[in-house]
């Protein structure tokens, strides 16, 4: 299922293709721990979920000191 989200740090529109269903969506919605409802999805996979951040968000958040470590 293709799912968009806004992330929550860039405010940028982000889609990814995630293999849950309808159902599962609407039971992590309706208050089930994400780790329960779908319990396939990596972690990467769960963030983008809860917060619409990818990769490329998390990078940009890091501190630069901390890239060259």
């Amino acid at each position: 299922m293709k799912v968009t989200k806004r992330s929550i740090f860039t405010n940028e529109s982000h889609t990814m293709d995630l293999p849950i269903t309808a159902t599962q969506l609407n039971r992590w919605q309706a208050g089930t721990l994400i780790q329960i409802a779908m319990p396939q999805l990596t972690v990467e996979q769960r963030e983008f979920l809860i917060t619409g951040a990818v990769g490329d968000d998390w990078n940009m958040m890091r501190d630069p000191e901390e890239v060259k470590e």
